[in-house]
């Protein structure tokens, strides 16, 4: 363990044999698994069961499933998204394995929409050559698919504790996982902060799109998991390449947190993407035009603002009518209304914001991290599917494929009893309560979808003034839900911005303007970030690696690559 939150200490335990942070797609189903095979499980989540990112997801689960369709095909449209720096086993897995997880979650009750004929209804998404995205409710897959999770976890009578944010991994003398200390509110005898003690830690947090002022995610979303594995010791890869969704509401200038999403599946559907005159300026630009992936259409559209002096662009779907908005999109369509826009009369502004994080806590293909004990997966993980920019809709295929293989992990290994933790490192300060909104701007102005040496420069320098003791009279925040957060999302923005300074070239969904080409010769690699001793945060250490996923255990098949320290 290199650093710790400052918080007082446990006041309770619960003793368990697996613990799962977090109660999305990915949590939910390790917990499932795991407990069907009656190991003593608890979850650990930030709000309740189904606030997570998992009931946002509009779009829905890419697999094979239709006629001619195959995962070569899937596995194919997936590598060129991940712009060459996906790990192709992680892809195969993916694609190979995700049929018969989407078919298992449709018989765990998730219902999926279908066509007359009693087949799932699939669709295309950008990037995608086929159609292969089930979709649920229209534009509420993920609703559906947590609401099908939540009643098999409650039907399965499994422990679960809400509104608990975990702060930090415990390890035992021989430094594997002993559990997670947490803090809880109003849940009875375990309120305040206590522990979860168990041998298995299974990090399924979600993302960290809180870092930045606009975003899809929700407000829970503060990158908790990566913080964690970073405090205690494990290896985070790929964290530079954040996917700016290209089609957010614009709610004006002004506007912050999350932010209404424009699925992709609307531009699927034949939604076009125009400028303030009216004209389609991704035509020309992409063989798929408004269906590229998403790190070339963010980038079109920003462009265009850029060189229109323009706040937004446009997504026109008026030729779509009335009822295919009403029965396609009705959730889109009600939050358009929402916000005094009608897109069946007039075009939907909309720009780039902050969406998913395709890197995360390094894993195997069983979710192992460099951490024995600790696991991770979902949008916390980086399992190497994503590369530099993730497939639209893989991100709920990648949380059930690999919480299922987390759980073949787990319940391979000895039943153990509970460690014992030993004691953990001193803490340093939190950062002022103030730092969260300063945080979000630097990101925004700095690391945003466009990106630079001065702009990420000028986000480093920020960052580290908030926590640098000067002769001002700021005093550090005192232990609290709200600075434990902002502590998180500080030492994840600091990680970002580090490995985006170090990656000078674009790719994917990571756009440096002073490096406007991808260059394979020197950045077809990967950078590993871990964390050291440092106060009052831990040093950054960023190394080039040719690998991202472990073949087989934690440390086996990593190149030796160069390392320095931030």
């Amino acid at each position: 363990m290199t650093a710790a939150l400052a918080a007082p200490g446990a006041g309770w335990a619960i003793e368990a044999e697996v613990v799962v942070v977090g109660s999305g797609v990915a949590g939910l189903t390790v917990a499932l698994r795991c407990a069907a095979a009656g190991r003593r499980t608890v979850i650990v989540t930030k709000a309740r069961l189904d606030a997570g990112s998992t009931r946002w997801a509009q779009g829905g689960i890419a697999a094979a499933l239709g006629e001619g369709d195959t995962p070569e095909q899937h596995l194919a449209d997936t590598l060129v998204a991940g712009a060459g720096l996906c790990d192709e086993d992680a892809v195969r897995t993916l694609v190979t394995e995700g049929p018969g997880a989407v078919r298992r979650l449709i018989a765990l009750g998730a219902r999926f929409d279908t066509d007359e004929a009693g087949a799932l209804a699939l669709t295309r998404e950008g990037g995608h050559h086929r159609r292969r995205i089930a979709h649920a409710g229209g534009d509420a897959t993920g609703a559906e698919i947590s609401r099908a999770l939540v009643a098999a976890v409650r039907a399965a009578g499994i422990r679960t504790v809400e509104n608990a944010l975990a702060l930090d991994l415990l390890k035992d003398a021989a430094g594997r996982a002993a559990g997670v200390t947490l803090h809880v509110m109003g849940e009875g005898r375990h309120d305040g902060v206590g522990a979860v003690h168990a041998p298995a830690v299974v990090l399924a947090t979600g993302g960290m799109g809180q870092i930045y002022s606009a975003t899809t995610n929700p407000a829970v979303s503060t990158g908790d998991g990566v913080a964690i594995a970073l405090r205690a010791g494990a290896e985070v890869s790929d964290i530079e390449f954040v996917q700016f969704h290209p089609t957010v509401l614009w709610l004006g200038p002004d506007a912050e947190g999350q932010q209404p999403l424009i699925s992709e599946a609307v531009r699927g559907e034949g939604a076009h993407l125009v400028d303030a005159a009216g004209e389609r300026f991704m035509v020309g630009q992409h063989e798929l035009a408004e269906l590229a992936p998403r790190d070339i259409v963010a980038k079109a559209i920003t462009r265009r603002m850029l060189e229109q002096g323009a706040q937004h662009m446009y997504l026109d779907g008026r030729h779509f009518g009335d009822a295919m908005w009403e029965r396609r999109f009705p959730t889109i369509l009600a939050a358009c209304r929402a916000h005094d826009i009608d897109p069946v009369t007039e075009p939907v502004p909309v720009a780039p914001a902050a969406h998913y994080a395709s890197g995360g806590v390094r894993t195997d293909l069983a979710g192992r991290t460099t951490v024995p004990g600790l696991y991770a997966c979902g949008e916390t993980a980086c399992t190497g599917v994503h590369g530099a920019n993730r497939l639209a809709s893989n991100s709920l295929l990648e949380g059930l494929v690999f919480a299922e293989r987390i759980a073949a992990a787990v319940l391979a290994e000895p039943r153990a009893a509970a460690p014992t933790p030993v004691t953990a490192p001193a803490p340093g300060p939190l950062p002022p309560p103030e730092a969260r909104t300063a945080i979000q701007r630097l990101m925004t102005a700095g690391a945003g979808v466009l990106r630079s040496a001065a702009s990420l420069a000028a986000a480093a320098r920020g960052l580290d003034a908030l926590v640098t003791e000067g002769d001002d009279d700021r005093k550090p925040a005192e232990p609290g839900v709200e600075a434990w957060e902002t502590a998180n999302l500080h030492l994840v923005a600091r990680a970002l911005v580090t490995a985006a300074l170090r990656r000078e070239e674009t790719r994917g969904s990571h756009w440096r303007e002073d490096h406007p080409e991808r260059d394979d010769a020197h950045w077809r690699r990967h950078l590993v970030l871990t964390a050291g001793r440092g106060a009052p945060e831990p040093a950054l250490a960023v190394r080039a690696t040719d690998t991202t996923a472990f073949t087989e255990t934690p440390g086996h098949g990593r190149s030796q690559g160069e390392s320095s320290s931030e």
